[in-house]
Formats: C-alpha cells, structure tokens, sequence
C-alpha cells in the first residue's frame, strides 16, 4: 500500500474515524439512502459488536456539529482473511476521493490485524465502485448471478473481487 498513504493528506477537509456506536443511526440513514435492502442501526450495531468487525466513517472537519456522514465502511477480518460488509458514500459527496480514503483505512487496518488478503462483493451493474476498486488493486475472481434485487424486480449479478494485502 505503499503510495496510498499520502492520500490521506489531499482532502483536509475531510477526516477518517472509528465508526462509533454515536454513528449508528446516521450510518444506518446513510445506507438507506443508497441500498434497497438497507441496514438498520441496530443490524450495524450487532455486527459492530462483533470483535473481528471494524469500521471507519467520514466527517467534514469544517462541519457543523450533527452533520450527515459523507461515507462509512464496515469490514470484517478474521484469520488471514478480510472482507468488506458495506461502503457507502453519500451521494452528494461522490467522486471527491470519500470511497477511496474509506477503503485504504479498510485495507490498512486489515494488514494491521494480520489479513492476507481482502474480498468484497459488489453489484456487476456498479460501474464507478467496480472502478475504484480495480484502481485499489482487486481483481475479480468470481461471479453469484442474479444476486441483487432492485427496486424495478430485476436482478443483476455480484462480483467477488479480491486485493492481496502486503
């Protein structure tokens, strides 16, 4: 990851944190707002609880106190293994670099609790996630066809993608 460090200085106005059980509720408001099968605050609280689950959110340093989250992401590490759960960026916050930061803290705090390696899923039809991912270095390994549901009825398949840590 070498390189990905110093792209936590490029957007002063925007931090990294430990997602904290404070945030639950706007974490929960933020994935409603961008998933058609949303997490509760209490679903993110139980995996949360979990000692192998971590995450990591996004404020505006220059926010009002209260301000919506520009992004979280949950992930999960256990063994030589790590997998992202959920990422999500507010929509009026995309394309400035939220996603990323996001998921080199992922990535970072994986290495840290000895990951190997890190898996996610995403939807096939998710063309900027999909993007940002192969950037971070994924690489798809796998395919579950018809895997998410859309508002409209129609389904498209997920990707498993996978990134090597170290």
């Amino acid at each position: 990851m070498t390189g990905m460090a110093g792209f936590f200085r490029r957007n002063p106005e925007f931090e990294v944190s430990a997602l904290t059980v404070d945030e639950l509720e706007a974490a929960a408001d933020l994935h409603h707002s961008r998933f058609f099968h949303p997490w509760s605050a209490d679903e993110i609280h139980n995996l949360l609880s979990q000692g192998p689950v971590f995450g990591f959110v996004m404020h505006q340093t220059n926010a009002w106190i209260g301000s919506p989250l520009a992004g979280f992401v949950l992930a999960r590490a256990v063994a030589d293994e790590a997998e992202i759960l959920t990422i999500c960026v507010a929509e009026g916050f995309s394309r400035v670099g939220i996603g990323w930061r996001l998921m080199v803290a992922a990535l970072q705090e994986a290495g840290i609790r000895g990951s190997e390696f890190m898996l996610l899923e995403v939807d096939a039809i998710n063309e900027p996630a999909i993007g940002l991912y192969r950037k971070l270095g994924f690489v798809e390994v796998g395919r579950r066809k018809a895997y998410y549901a859309h508002a409209d009825g129609s389904r498209s398949s997920a990707l498993v993608m996978r990134r090597e840590l170290g």
